[in-house]
C-alpha cells in the first residue's frame, strides 16, 4: 500500500507502508532526484564518456522520477540511453499516474513512460529512437544480466528501513554489473558502504548532499 505525500519542494512522493518509508526525500523529491542522480550521476557520466551511448542501471525504479529526469536531459543532449530499472514491488499504473510528475517534464516524456510502463515491466520497450526502458520485476539478488553498465543509480530505501539492500553481498552483486571506469551514485554515505565499494575496486568521492543530507557518495570503478 502506498500513500501520496507532498514534500518540502512541493513535489509529491509516495509512502510505502510495507517498508515504512517514503520513496523520495521529504525535503524535496524533485530536488533530490536532480541533485543526486542527474547532476552528480548522469552529467558526470556524459563528461566522462562524451558522445557515447550510455547504459544505466537503477536499483529501485520506484516512482520513475529518476528515469523521467534522465529522459528529459538525454533528449536535450541527444544522448542514446539504454535504461534498466530493477523493481521488486512495482507501482500500479494508477499509482504511477497519481504522482503528479507529469507537471515537471515535457508532455511527450511523460506520455512515453505512462503509455509504455506496463510493457516495460515485461520486456525492453523502445520509448524513443534513442531511449529504451526495461523494468525487471525481480528481487535484486536474483537479477542477472549479460551486459554491463556505465552508470548505476543506487536508490534503494534507506539502510534503517531496508538493511538487506545495503549488505556487502548486495553491493558486490550490484558492482559486478559495472563496467571498468563505470560510475556508482547514491544519496547515502556511510563507512560500511564506502568499505564495501572499495573492496569491489571503486574509488570513493564524497559530494555535498541533497537538501536534508550533508553528504552523498559517488564512486568510480577502477579501469584495470
Amino acid at each position: 500500500m502506498n500513500t501520496l505525500t507532498q514534500t518540502a519542494d512541493g513535489s509529491n512522493t509516495l509512502y510505502n507502508e510495507t517498508i515504512g518509508e517514503h520513496y523520495h526525500s521529504k525535503h524535496g523529491a524533485v530536488q533530490e532526484s536532480k541533485h543526486v542522480f542527474i547532476d552528480a550521476g548522469l552529467k558526470y557520466a556524459e563528461e566522462k564518456f562524451p558522445g557515447k551511448a550510455l547504459s544505466i542501471l537503477e536499483i529501485g525504479f520506484g516512482t520513475g522520477l529518476n528515469f523521467l529526469f534522465t529522459a528529459v536531459y538525454a533528449a536535450e543532449k541527444n544522448m542514446d540511453i539504454d535504461y534498466t530499472g530493477i523493481e521488486a514491488y512495482p507501482l500500479s499504473q494508477e499509482e504511477l499516474n497519481s504522482t503528479g510528475y507529469d507537471q515537471y517534464v515535457p508532455a511527450s516524456v511523460w506520455e512515453s513512460l505512462s503509455s509504455q510502463y506496463e510493457v516495460a515491466l515485461k520486456a525492453p520497450a523502445r520509448l524513443h529512437p534513442l531511449l529504451q526502458l526495461f523494468i525487471p520485476h525481480i528481487q535484486l539478488e536474483n537479477f542477472k544480466d549479460t551486459k554491463s553498465y556505465d552508470l548505476i543509480y543506487f536508490d534503494a530505501f534507506s539502510v534503517q528501513h531496508q538493511p538487506e539492500m545495503w549488505s556487502d553481498e548486495i553491493i558486490a552483486h550490484v558492482c559486478s554489473f559495472l563496467k571498468p571506469g563505470g560510475i556508482f551514485v547514491t544519496y547515502a554515505i556511510t563507512g560500511k558502504l564506502k568499505r564495501a565499494l572499495k573492496s569491489q575496486g571503486l574509488q570513493i568521492q564524497k559530494l555535498p548532499g541533497a537538501p536534508g543530507k550533508r553528504e552523498m557518495l559517488r564512486a568510480v570503478k577502477n579501469e584495470d
